[in-house]
């Protein structure tokens, strides 16, 4: 699969040995003394004047540090569950840091207060101080949310039992997961899958393979569909629960400060996606005529429309994606090529991984490690270059305070996405024949059909199961019904076939740490469309534009940050709809180039 760049990454760098490493229980036992430490430093500042500035700098030196490294315990942790979900010391730790990271939220939550106690003219004041003034965004937000929340005690005491409650049923998750095997049939032989390995699958051009992938994966959910609606139904009655302590009415309060944006921007960005799904359903036609099929099913959505399997080595995916980030940015090119060169990448196609990918910061290395399962398709390369992008936002960072680089997912995901616009359409442009183009393009567009419909099913899924929560406890039945519903609507009753076992097979929604994990995909989607629109406007010139904006990320809102650097109100249509309508003009090039088919 690969002869120049390694398919497995390199973890030793950080603590040699894996989950078995001296090092990293040194780090792990240090990190623990350290954030008891903390606590006991701000109990003692509770005893004093709010105001002692030198001290509170003292104490934001450390939190910063602490942020850091645990970051960097987590992204390790992360790591080795993920290459390998039988990996028990790991799940070991993963629940350790959980509690260094209960008392860390405790002592956080006290600091809160002391930021409370300051008058808003000593809080001025305070933000002013250079030493403060860099990471005064950060603060502000801080002692925002406080005012909002419970009293510490009660915040600290949410956060202590969260963790053999709330994240617990989280990581029950992955157990689950990481027991499972899908028996599938090909070539006369029956071979035991991953889920990850079974979900590659379904990019196979053939259909009976596809459904039957999907139908065994269908069965496998169902066995563990009692154990999962208890997950499911116990992290929403945990929010639901601490939302309403708060005094918080709205689920979708918590998920937009996180990605610090209004309610208004999130509903302007799903109108113009409704009002515009019309050309998005005549290219879910086409794909189904090319496919020699009346409409159709949840498993053709991401199907290939040629019969050819392309292959492409994970070699060539490497030289392709740094060419073209080369003609975009010279310096992030460098970038990726180091990210190559230095192992930080996972890409091995084997059992026992998870599912899915993803890209972690170690905090305290200053590196990133992205996680996947590389099978050759043109779905992997863009994968590939999708974490990448996101490796890249995190590069561009480094030189700031920690507090100044805690950027949200929907940001990070603008990232993500513009990168692998570069080569998505590179690979198009670049197309020798009129299939392959048709081909590229449709893979192109088929990211549409996931942000603007798939997302949007789970967004609608999980909206209305939290207000069915609300009134106890939903059945798996129920919860195969709302997300059927959510499906059909979200696609505008453009398929034959859905996945009603979605909301049991999708991680996300068994993330805790960000609750409503989904809009921020489409938002950053819709994002990075229209900063590659100017992107093509400007040239090479929007280049350092653009790392100015990514730089940006982690001191303001995402409203603040398009007025700033694209002059756009994120909170009325027309930038959302400049950058629809880039879609719209990919889906009338493939209907153009198709219609002979």
């Amino acid at each position: 699969m690969s002869e120049k760049y390694s398919l497995n990454w390199d973890l030793d760098v950080f603590f040699p040995g894996g989950s078995d490493s001296p090092e990293f229980q040194r780090f792990m036992e240090n990190l623990e003394e350290d954030v008891d430490g903390f606590h006991r430093r701000i109990r003692q500042l509770e005893g004093t004047s709010a105001t002692d500035v030198r001290s509170l700098e003292e104490i934001l030196n450390t939190l910063q540090d602490l942020i850091a490294r645990l970051d960097e315990s987590g992204s390790f942790i992360e790591c080795l569950t993920s290459q390998n979900t039988k990996d028990e010391q790991a799940k070991f730790y993963r629940a350790r840091l959980s509690q260094v990271g209960a008392a860390f939220n405790s002592a956080m939550t006290r600091l809160d207060r002391l930021f409370l106690q300051m008058s808003d003219s000593e809080w001025a004041s305070f933000l002013q101080s250079p030493k403060i003034s860099p990471i005064a965004f950060f603060l502000k937000e801080r002692r925002r949310w406080a005012a909002e929340k419970l009293p510490p005690e009660m915040e600290s005491l949410a956060g202590d039992l969260s963790v053999d409650g709330y994240d617990a049923w989280g990581d029950l998750y992955n157990t689950i997961v990481g027991r499972m095997i899908i028996p599938v049939e090909e070539g006369g032989k029956t071979q035991e899958l991953s889920v990850g390995q079974a979900s590659n699958k379904m990019t196979s051009s053939n259909r009976e393979l596809r459904r039957q992938v999907f139908h065994r994966s269908g069965e496998a959910w169902e066995k563990e569909e009692e154990l999962l609606a208890a997950s499911l139904n116990h992290l929403g009655g945990f929010r639901l629960n601490l939302y309403r302590q708060r005094g918080w009415d709205s689920v979708l309060k918590e998920p937009l400060d996180l990605n610090r944006m209004s309610e208004a921007t999130l509903n302007t960005m799903w109108e113009v996606i409704s009002q515009n799904k019309q050309p998005l359903l005549r290219f879910l036609d086409r794909k189904a005529s090319l496919l020699g099929l009346h409409k159709l099913s949840w498993y053709d959505v991401s199907a290939p429309i040629s019969r050819e399997e392309s292959h492409v080595s994970y070699d060539e995916a490497a030289e392709f994606i740094l060419e073209h980030f080369r003609r975009f940015n010279p310096e992030m090119a460098d970038f990726a090529k180091g990210a190559f060169d230095n192992r930080w990448i996972e890409a091995e196609d084997r059992p026992g991984k998870r599912p899915g990918g993803f890209c972690t910061n170690f905090g305290v290395s200053n590196q990133s490690r992205i996680f996947m399962t590389y099978s050759g398709t043109a779905d992997n390369i863009g994968t590939l270059a999708h974490e990448l992008g996101h490796a890249y936002h995190q590069h561009v960072m480094t030189d700031l305070p920690v507090m100044a680089q805690q950027y949200a997912m929907n940001v990070a995901e603008t990232a993500s996405t513009f990168a692998e616009s570069i080569v998505s359409d590179a690979s198009i442009r670049q197309a020798p024949t009129e299939e392959r183009r048709i081909t590229l393009l449709e893979d192109k567009i088929q990211r549409a059909v996931a942000f603007f419909m798939d997302i949007h099913a789970r967004f609608l899924f999980e909206t209305r199961f939290y207000e069915e929560r609300k009134k106890g406890l939903v059945s798996p039945d129920r919860l195969k019904e709302l997300m059927l519903e959510a499906e059909k609507e979200a696609f505008c009753d453009g398929l034959e076939e859905y996945h009603p076992h979605f909301w049991a097979s999708k991680l996300h929604f068994y993330i805790t740490g960000v609750p409503f994990y989904n809009f921020p995909y489409t938002f950053g989607y819709l994002f990075s469309t229209g900063l590659y629109g100017r992107a093509l406007q400007e040239g090479p010139a929007f280049a350092e534009k653009y790392v100015d904006l990514l730089r940006d990320t982690g001191r303001m809102s995402v409203e603040d940050l398009a007025q700033k650097h694209l002059g756009v109100n994120l909170t009325r249509p027309d930038f959302w709809q400049e950058a629809v309508n880039l879609v719209k003009a990919d889906i009338d090039e493939f209907l153009k180039l198709t219609e002979k088919a």
